[in-house]
């Protein structure tokens, strides 16, 4: 199916399913298995209309700094076909391709592939069961999605399998700053400003989610750890804007 310039294709492991609002995950309760994954679904295909917008004014467009260190990050030469894992709306497609790679947007929420602005193939699909051969890709990338994941020692074993030996990730997320006043004012922006800025120009219920959804998040050893069992080398980890996210890098043995 084509779209405005963009390829768009439904991946046959993708199970048909009918998300509603009732869906919506409840801040005051985190869900797991495949109660978050319908809960995400459901928030992404939301939020997708106004979801650049919100990401800008929420973090003073850091944002756009983060995601092009994200592609320096990956190191890989032009014209390197790289997967963006949860894509959104195409931010990371969109500087892939001004590096010269050849990005293919892969996303569950067909919400966000439908708002996408991206001339990147895009395709609708579980990333943990990602639609391409083995060692068939040179690299891969993911912003600000690990945490929204049910299982992230399976999201690096799948990631192994579909780079070639060499290949290269570089993952982008959120992080809390080591200093503890900078932590604290983090703390109070990520927890009480975000969710009404999302209130007043997006959905309430995502935008109080969101920032509880950290609590997902493993902590940098653990998470250096499962890559290093995935079979990655090289691994580095990297905190940006005083801590307030972080990259993670590797190489595919």
């Amino acid at each position: 199916m084509r779209q405005t310039g963009r390829c768009l294709v439904t991946s046959d492991v993708v199970r048909p399913t009918t998300v509603t609002r009732r869906d919506l995950p409840d801040a005051d309760h985190l869900p797991e298995g495949e109660e978050k994954v319908r809960a995400v679904r459901a928030m992404f295909d939301t939020i997708a209309p106004r979801y650049d917008l919100v990401n800008r004014v929420m973090t003073f467009r850091l944002d756009v700094r983060w995601r092009r260190r994200t592609v320096r990050g990956l190191a890989l030469p032009l014209g390197s076909t790289v997967l963006d894992l949860a894509c959104g709306t195409g931010d990371l497609c969109r500087d892939l391709t001004r590096a010269g790679h050849l990005p293919v947007g892969i996303d569950l929420s067909y919400g966000m592939l439908a708002a996408a602005r991206t001339a990147a193939p895009l395709v609708h699909a579980d990333v943990l069961r990602l639609p391409v051969p083995g060692g068939s890709v040179d690299g891969a990338t993911c912003g600000f999605a690990l945490r929204n994941l049910v299982d992230l020692p399976a999201l690096f074993a799948e990631l192994h399998r579909a780079l070639r030996p060499g290949g290269r990730i570089a993952l982008l997320e959120v992080a809390q700053p080591p200093l503890a006043p900078l932590r604290w004012g983090h703390g109070i922006y990520f927890g009480r400003v975000v969710p009404r800025v999302g209130a007043l120009l997006s959905d309430p219920t995502a935008y109080r989610y969101l920032p509880k959804s950290v609590a997902y998040l493993p902590g940098r050893a653990e998470l250096l750890a499962i890559l290093d069992r995935a079979g990655f080398l090289d691994v580095q980890h990297e905190l940006l804007s005083f801590g307030i996210a972080q990259l993670i890098t590797g190489t595919r043995a």
